[in-house]
């Protein structure tokens, strides 16, 4: 693990009661084993952590490369959600097992709900009554009245719907299998869409950006949507056609896009998303709640004692998802 990340986390670690040999790498990839410098082909390890220490440091993509060139990993531990970053390709392509987080899910979850609101509700409009000393009534819509549909049923479409159903609204879900839930009105896969379009006041995307995936929010997708239907992206940028959704805005069949993902990171300046009135952007930010820190954290130390004892870890990924 990176040297951040154990100083960290040691005192938590070593009351786990682990007969464990640690390992770190510093910011220019030298890994220190029992007091001694080694490179990175000599480094072999059952377990891997790469925590957000990582990113918060700026060097994530680096620290890739370190994974990378290690001998040996039995299991990597990482922070992201989504691994469609070629980096997991590699490393699972190696043979080394890949746990992706669900840290996230409760921040992501409240951000869209946040997000939500304030389309629904009309905070602005209040506002501007307020400094203008204005009395009026002012109406807005109800969650409750409202249709959800959730494309993408891991942990963040999951904790996503906990919150939606506690409004009494109506939820459909997209996953890779029918599978029902009682946190659902209706499931079904990507065969269905066409059919769950037409219904749904407020699409999110949550899912994962594969082959099948990739661009499929296009001009079909608009085509079917209910007119004036809000669509929050917290996922991955690349599943939505950008040209086909500012054509919805621009018509009215899409009233509000709610970004938070782009296919290119950061979002130039010239971009038209960001002066364009029915898109409300954040800087891939909805991960950033004040608790996902400690989730990462308890995450890590509930499957480093799983690898330890034999037992199966938490949100380990099929390598066939890995594309």
């Amino acid at each position: 693990m990176y040297e951040k990340s154990f100083e960290h986390i040691k005192e938590r670690l070593a009351g786990l009661g682990l007969n464990l040999a640690v390992q770190t790498f510093d910011k220019e990839g030298r890994f220190s084993a029992s007091g001694r410098t080694v490179p990175a082909s000599q480094v072999d390890v059952d377990y891997f952590w790469l925590s957000t220490h990582v990113n918060a440091d700026g060097f994530r993509d680096t620290a890739f490369d370190y994974a990378l060139a290690c001998h040996r990993i039995g299991v990597l531990q990482t922070f992201n959600a989504g691994l469609d970053h070629p980096f997991y390709k590699r490393l699972s392509d190696k043979g080394v097992r890949i746990c992706n987080s669900s840290a996230q899910g409760v921040a992501i979850a409240e951000y869209v709900m946040g997000q939500a609101l304030s389309v629904l509700q009309p905070i602005q409009l209040q506002r501007q009554l307020q400094s203008e000393k204005r009395w009026q009534i002012t109406q807005f819509r109800e969650i409750s009245q409202t249709h959800w549909l959730i494309i993408g049923f891991g942990p963040i479409g999951q904790e996503l719907a906990k919150r939606v159903k506690a409004f009494g609204a109506k939820i459909s879900v997209v996953r890779r299998s029918v599978q029902q839930s009682s946190l659902a009105d209706a499931v079904g896969t990507m065969n269905d869409l066409p059919e769950f379009l037409p219904e749904a006041d407020i699409v999110v995307l949550a899912c994962p950006l594969n082959a099948q995936t990739r661009g499929f929010v296009d001009a079909a997708f608009f085509s079917r949507l209910r007119k004036g239907a809000i669509l929050i992206n917290i996922a991955r940028g690349g599943l939505i056609d950008d040209g086909a959704m500012l054509a919805a805005l621009s018509s009215g069949k899409l009233a509000t896009a709610v970004l938070d993902v782009f296919h290119e990171e950061p979002l130039p300046p010239d971009n038209p998303l960001w002066s364009h009135p029915g898109v409300r952007l954040t800087s891939h930010t909805s991960f950033a709640g004040s608790g996902g820190r400690a989730r990462w954290d308890q995450l890590f130390l509930d499957n480093i004692v799983r690898a330890a004892e034999g037992e199966p870890l938490l949100n380990e990924v099929n390598p066939g998802d890995i594309v």
